[in-house]
């Protein structure tokens, strides 16, 4: 009895340890089933599993080539021969050769026909080249390096003016022979500007003495001398017989060279020097410039300014659009170093540019599309820009100082640059224009004749 309670016993231990052991029931329970999804995502939602990836094949270790494993290299080759055929050294996407033509499909004949039915797309315009060299280079030995002057001119005729210290030279570009206009009677009396009328036949002169003087250059010979100004001329502008003169005595005059009396308006609106003047291309504004920082827009008749375009430096480049007869694009100086467009009728800027550089001079090219800009302090270079998107189109370098003055060929085709290191540089900048709107430019009115033949 006592062994049959010892078995009995036994058995109910062994009972009880089984009853202890947990329940394995043949369905995951949650907690499993989420552990086992998590195992499975690790790797892209395309590649459920990457288990079965040899990832030794998909590294590509460039700073390791010689490391790798030979049946690897050789599975490799195996596939980019298959892939690829012969041109294995090509890229997956290659775009060397035309594409295969497309299947006869339904769709493929539609694409085909929604193609041919598209509008074409526009061509980016490539943009022309601009030399980069000068086309010629002359001398000039006792050019000012003055910002505030302006002594350079280029005539309809074909005849450049320039003026060294007192000293009035013209260089004939046809014949590129060169004479002496005329001598100041005192080295100290320099000239200080110089603009040629739009006939191309009389120069006006602007010196230290204060004196705006006419020259005729086929006789050589002066022919007026107006005086007025109580300090030096280094402004002129013309206006059909109307010439316009800014002097470091912060007054501009406007002077009609038919009459005697020819003083016949004041502008006063600058509070020192001027240092650029030029009108509109329609005769009814004129743009002044001066070193207290503005630029002033006159009415023929006004005395006071209609509009006042505040920069940081003195503005000496001033161009009018030769298109749009409203835009007016300035330059300023060092501490601005901005050219900047403004709409003369609202009295609104359209745009501003740093240039990085002094501005001394803007030139437009006839269709006003285009305009180059010279510059001073610290690049001392040409810069050509597209009109409107003012896109830099190129940089000409040559000069070794400050470029001061430009002018503008009577094709206006080619620049000529006078620089502080006493060189004039001539730049072929601009393409040139068609015959038609060449020979409207270059006609002279016969208001204007008349105008030639009543100067006294």
């Amino acid at each position: 009895r006592s062994e049959s309670t010892m078995a009995n016993y036994s058995d109910m231990s062994e009972l009880n340890e089984v009853l202890a052991m947990p329940i394995k029931s043949s369905l995951p329970t949650r907690w499993e089933r989420k552990a086992r999804e998590r195992s499975k995502r690790d790797g892209d939602r395309f590649i459920p599993n990457r288990k079965a990836v040899n990832k030794d094949l998909m590294r590509i270790d460039r700073e390791d080539l010689e490391n790798r494993n030979p049946e690897n290299q050789k599975f490799s080759s195996m596939v980019a021969q298959t892939i690829l055929k012969s041109d294995s050294a090509s890229k997956i996407l290659s775009y060397r050769n035309k594409a295969p033509k497309p299947s006869d499909s339904h769709l493929n004949k539609l694409r085909v026909l929604y193609a041919a039915n598209r509008e074409t797309v526009r061509v980016r315009r490539q943009y022309r080249h601009i030399n980069s060299t000068p086309e010629r280079v002359l001398d000039a030995p006792d050019l000012e390096d003055d910002y505030y002057i302006n002594v350079l001119s280029w005539s309809s005729q074909d005849i450049l003016a320039v003026a060294l210290g007192p000293v009035i030279y013209l260089w004939d570009a046809k014949s590129g022979s060169i004479e002496t206009l005329c001598e100041t009677e005192s080295d100290e009396d320099i000239v200080t500007a110089v603009n040629f009328m739009h006939d191309g036949n009389h120069l006006a002169v602007g010196t230290t003495n204060k004196d705006v003087q006419i020259w005729d250059i086929s006789r050589k010979k002066k022919i007026r001398s107006m005086k007025g100004h109580a300090a030096r001329v280094g402004s002129l502008a013309w206006n059909n017989h109307v010439l316009s003169s800014g002097s470091r005595d912060t007054m501009i005059f406007n002077h009609d060279v038919r009459v005697a009396n020819h003083h016949i308006h004041t502008y006063h609106g600058h509070t020192q020097e001027i240092c650029g003047l030029t009108w509109s291309s329609d005769g009814t504004q004129l743009a002044s410039g001066g070193n207290d920082n503005f630029c002033h827009i006159w009415n023929t008749s006004d005395s006071a300014p209609v509009h006042s375009f505040d920069h940081k430096a003195a503005v000496k480049a001033l161009a009018w659009n030769p298109v749009q007869k409203s835009v007016l694009a300035t330059g300023a100086g060092t501490a601005d170093r901005h050219m900047r467009f403004f709409n003369t009728t609202s009295g609104k800027m359209i745009n501003s540019i740093d240039t990085e550089s002094q501005v001394c001079s803007i030139q437009w090219n006839r269709e006003g599309k285009e305009l180059v800009s010279a510059h001073g302090f610290s690049k001392n270079q040409l810069s050509v820009w597209s009109y409107p998107s003012m896109t830099r189109l190129a940089d000409l370098q040559g000069h070794s100082s400050r470029i001061l003055h430009t002018a503008l060929s009577p094709d206006q085709t080619m620049v000529c640059s006078a620089a502080a290191d006493e060189t004039l540089r001539f730049w072929k900048v601009f393409e040139a224009p068609s015959r038609k709107r060449s020979a409207e430019h270059h006609s002279v009115p016969s208001s204007k004749r008349s105008i030639m033949r009543s100067i006294r």
